[in-house]
């Protein structure tokens, strides 16, 4: 599956040109404007399940920094101070990771 089966190309480019600057990453203002905010829970999942490289379960902090790039193959890597920022924001249980619900917790909150 990809990330455009469940959101639009057009937004999916516009929300990560937003934040091509280094240090602009807002995981809320990014969740509302690729249209994220929007989607079922079911959707969520998809896209959550996307970005969970790995198949772990889980968004690790090594694949959040590369949350962009899950978006779009143009989209450029986080600073670790974006990457830590973005996993505090996600990471209720403090396991050092987000998993399903967290993330679903996290596009809700947005």
């Amino acid at each position: 599956m990809a990330m455009t089966d469940v959101l639009s190309a057009e937004d999916i480019k516009k929300a990560v040109g937003a934040f091509s600057a280094a240090e602009s990453f807002n995981y809320k203002k990014f969740f509302e404007m690729v249209g994220l905010k929007n989607k079922s829970p079911e959707d969520v999942k998809k896209v959550f399940h996307i970005l969970d490289k790995d198949k772990s379960g889980f968004i690790e902090e090594d694949e959040l920094k590369f949350v962009l790039k899950g978006f779009t193959p143009d989209g450029r890597d986080l600073s670790d101070t974006e990457t830590k920022a973005l996993l505090a924001a996600g990471d209720k249980d403090g396991d050092g990771k987000i998993g399903a619900d967290e993330f679903a917790t996290m596009v809700a909150e947005s």
